[in-house]
């Protein structure tokens, strides 16, 4: 009889270590609960958590989801996507929930000043701004993927991960001018766009990132140079944004390059 129970507790603690060794670390339980899923194309969810919270057990960095962009022109990727883009590190907004995001709240939030010209400067790699006594950088940046991770952007330089805006800026050059066309966009949270200093699309609510989740109105791309900008606001949860342009019949415009020095 003892010896059977001595069996039977031997095997009881090897399960137990087996069980600490498959349970997941806080931070794989990141990983897992952020990326599952990496966006939405089609009909896919963003698949992101609600309520993770990171731990600082292991070093911090952008990779692999930003490298840093190359000189000269980039294309689409192959549907379409801009993955070319300067960043701003975020804005801490303070919010605590993503309710309340309405048109009123929002275009009053992405219409107040936080830095001098912020609708009008030609942003380069390195730039700084001062936003409440806080010196930001500008990062020009390739997304990996398809759309462009702001939570990891924002946690890969250690910076405030909820409760953030963020200011995008890119450059679309058209090798002729394109008329009738769209632009697409999905993010997490709330968004509104510009194309050459005109608003294009605006994304309100409490939302997750599905792509061309909202489309704007027919508008033309001119030969040349175009500028893009984007503001992405969110209180809690992951954000993230991708954009593209889509023609008549909803398909991807791919002959355009985009290019941070024009």
């Amino acid at each position: 009889m003892n010896t059977l129970r001595k069996i039977v507790m031997l095997v009881f603690g090897i399960l137990i270590v087996l069980a600490f060794q498959v349970i997941p670390s806080s931070h794989d339980g990141i990983a897992l609960a952020a990326e599952r899923g990496g966006g939405a194309r089609g009909g896919r969810g963003g698949g992101y958590g609600r309520n993770v919270t990171p731990v600082d057990n292991t070093p911090r960095t952008i990779a692999p989801y930003f490298t840093p962009a190359t000189p000269g022109a980039k294309a689409p990727d192959p549907e379409g996507f801009i993955q070319r883009w300067m960043l701003l590190e975020p804005i801490s907004n303070g919010l605590r929930t993503n309710t309340g995001f309405n048109e009123s709240y929002i275009r009053n939030a992405f219409s107040t000043e936080y830095f001098p010209r912020q609708f009008e400067v030609t942003p380069k790699n390195g730039d700084k701004v001062t936003v409440n006594n806080e010196e930001l950088t500008w990062h020009a940046l390739d997304s990996n993927l398809w759309n462009v991770k702001l939570f990891r952007f924002a946690y890969g330089l250690n910076k405030p991960i909820y409760g953030i805006t963020f200011f995008v800026y890119t450059v679309v050059d058209c090798p002729r001018e394109m008329k009738d066309v769209r632009m697409a966009v999905g993010s997490n949270s709330a968004s509104m766009w510009w194309v050459n200093g005109k608003e294009a699309v605006y994304l309100f609510g409490d939302r997750r990132m599905v792509m061309d989740d909202c489309v704007s109105k027919r508008l033309t791309l001119n030969q040349g140079r175009n500028v893009i900008r984007g503001a992405v606001i969110n209180g809690p949860g992951m954000s993230d944004f991708c954009v593209r342009f889509i023609d008549e019949e909803g398909k991807a415009i791919k002959d355009l390059t985009i290019n941070l020095e024009k």
